[in-house]
């Protein structure tokens, strides 16, 4: 039975480390920006309303827009040694054209001739090539080594095909294109003793003049005739370097800085007029719409995944930001639905807890929590490993790696309640009763302690010592009588939650990654990295049945339909798989991650499913029936009718 293609219904989030990632098409209705290995077009005034472009097997690495919008071509990164892609698409059709491959490991720059006729490309520094592409046909017309070092951008002229630049570190190229007689020529430029890493460019419409983005945080002019530099600013350099540069309706500079502003620099001194502060590291600037007075309206997108809509008054010479999406940039590690609502879901990654609206893919609320051991960490936030609805929807309990739960109200964020030193060094498993009375945590030392929760007091009942090294899931029955946790110690153990003492076990040579209980609880299903899916027996704990989850990676993640009839699973191999209970067989896969998938979850309602990933996205599939798609048998269901019967 052929797998069939899980279709993506929607995602949240941003590829904001994809320098120049996001574009506004001409129509000007339309955003464009990569999500892990996706193309998302999306309404720019409508997040709901998305296309997506799916061909890429690996994260996109950088977008380009032909000038009249016709093509769009995407490039992504691949594994030390292989080759790295280059995909042609036509936008007006959403369908692919041409996959483009003699780059290896990384594309790093694209970009459209002004005609459209020729697609320039540049590998990264384990490629170091420079390749001219014929749009139409998809041939390669010719290619060069890029002198000294890799080039990091690249731009074609304004008004001729015959000149391309490339920048790199301590280079600027101008490169004569001859693509009738297939040669490329290049000259460097002589920027006296301005030696930069050169991070960015655009030339002005009339081919006299290029502006160059450096690390250092200032803008180089420089002619593109004599190939010699003219002038530099501002005179305060930009922190953190300038990331992107493009030109207002007005022909001035407009300048995103990896400190997060964004600068309006007058064209003819480079003098700063004016500066806005965003969130992160502006990678991307895309100019919307021009008014009055030298006033206009842009679109920036940001290194933290967020996308601003900004207005710049020529009159009153101000600039105000508006922040329209907004998402995770780093790990997600959990997903959490309330107790039959299917609305509202919530995620926890390196940095904090988001609650999201499913239906308009907005972020209701955001929990964080300062970490007062950041040198030690690698973010300014306490990390949250768990999170948990209580059944009764009253509170979300987290756990965190300082080793506390936290208890939140689910509607305004505030804090209920601490559990101090639940574990010793951090909550790796959460889950509770049907009862909402009591709390079950996991930790990293291999505990399993159970939580009387009152209404004006907390207190630990027990804790059960079995597991040697950090637990991973936990599972409880729904007549609150036993739990069931995992850990990648490489066992499951079976709790009494009367007695307090271990049940039973299961063991694999596996280091176990998710555990869940079947709905009717004859059944539990464990995965791992062994790979195999695995159906046990709930009462004796025997292997009933062992599939592959996959046949290449590692096993993260679990979840079963609230009927029964399917489960979807997730790993490294950032595939969502959904399969058959009872056949064992996968019959949808979903492709859209460009990290490994850290959790997997089916809403209540069982119409979508969520998935995330390391990368910080969060991806909504239409959830499908489990079953075959073949016609039916004719010999079955035949009704036999016997003579003289009414008809």
């Amino acid at each position: 039975m052929a797998v069939r293609p899980l279709p993506l219904q929607a995602c949240i989030g941003f590829g904001g480390t994809v320098g120049t990632g996001l574009i506004l098409h001409p129509d000007h209705k339309t955003l464009i920006y990569p999500l892990g290995t996706t193309i998302v077009l999306r309404d720019r005034k409508d997040l709901t309303k998305q296309e997506f472009l799916q061909g890429h097997n690996n994260r996109v690495s950088c977008v380009t827009l032909s000038r009249s919008g016709k093509y769009l071509a995407s490039g992504q990164v691949s594994p030390m040694g292989f080759s790295a892609p280059i995909i042609v698409w036509d936008y007006a059709g959403r369908k692919l054209l041409h996959k483009l491959i003699l780059h290896k490991v990384k594309i790093q720059g694209l970009d459209f001739s002004y005609d459209d006729e020729l697609l320039a490309s540049c590998g990264g520094q384990d490629d170091c090539k420079l390749v001219i592409w014929r749009t139409k046909t998809g041939e390669a017309v010719c290619g060069s080594p890029t002198p000294l070092d890799c080039a990091i951008a690249l731009r074609w002229a304004s008004k001729t095909r015959s000149i391309l630049v490339t920048t790199g570190v301590r280079t600027i190229n101008v490169w004569s294109v001859d693509d009738k007689s297939r040669k490329l020529i290049p000259e460097q430029c002589d920027v006296g003793r301005k030696k930069r890493t050169n991070q960015c460019v655009i030339i002005d419409e009339r081919d006299e003049f290029m502006f160059v983005g450096t690390l250092t945080g200032d803008i180089m002019q420089v002619s593109i005739g004599p190939m010699l530099f003219r002038a530099g600013g501002p005179k305060s350099l930009i922190s953190g370097g300038c990331l992107c540069v493009v030109f207002t309706p007005s022909k001035d500079l407009l300048v995103g800085g990896g400190d997060g502003t964004v600068n309006l620099l007058r064209l003819g001194t480079l003098k700063l007029i004016k500066s806005v502060m965003l969130i992160g590291g502006v990678n991307s600037l895309a100019i919307a719409e021009k008014g009055a007075n030298g006033s206009f309206d842009f679109y920036a997108g940001t290194s933290f995944a967020n996308m601003y809509f900004v207005k710049y008054d020529g009159f009153k010479n101000e600039m105000a930001a508006t922040l329209m999406q907004k998402c995770h940039f780093n790990k997600i590690n959990d997903i959490a639905f309330p107790h039959n609502y299917s609305d509202l879901f919530a995620t926890a990654s390196t940095n904090d807890i988001r609650l999201w609206n499913l239906k308009e893919m907005k972020e209701l609320l955001r929990i964080q929590i300062p970490n007062l051991q950041c040198e030690a960490k690698d973010s300014i936030n306490q990390e949250c490993f768990c999170i948990h609805f209580m059944p009764d929807g009253k509170s979300l309990i987290s756990g965190w790696s300082d080793g506390r739960i936290r208890a939140y109200g689910p509607q305004t964020g505030k804090l209920e309640y601490t559990i101090i030193n639940a574990h010793c060094s951090a909550v790796t498993a959460i889950a509770s009763t049907w009862n909402s009375t009591r709390v079950i945590s996991g930790g990293i030392e291999g505990n399993v302690r159970v939580w009387r929760i009152g209404s004006q007091s907390h207190n630990m009942i027990a804790s059960m010592k079995a597991h040697v090294a950090a637990v991973s899931a936990i599972a409880v029955r729904k007549n609150d009588t036993e739990c069931v946790s995992c850990s990648i110690d490489g066992s499951c153990m079976i709790w009494d939650l009367t007695r307090f003492v271990r049940n039973n076990s299961m063991t694999a040579s596996n280091f176990f990654q998710a555990v869940n209980y079947h709905p009717d609880e004859s059944q539990i299903l464990t995965t791992g990295t062994d790979r195999k899916i695995t159906f046990w027996d709930a009462y004796d704990c025997q292997a009933i049945r062992l599939i592959d989850g996959s046949l290449s990676s590692e096993m993260n993640c679990l979840d079963i339909t609230p009927d029964g009839e399917g489960f979807v699973s997730g790993g490294v191999d950032r595939e969502v798989k959904l399969w058959n209970y009872d056949e064992g067989h996968c019959y949808f896969v979903g492709l859209g991650h460009s990290g490994p998938i850290t959790k997997v979850k089916i809403s209540p309602n069982q119409q979508k499913i969520v998935s995330v990933g390391e990368e910080g996205a969060i991806l909504i599939w239409d959830y499908r029936k489990p079953i075959s798609n073949s016609p039916p048998d004719a010999t079955k269901d035949v009704k036999v009718v016997r003579p003289g019967s009414p008809k």
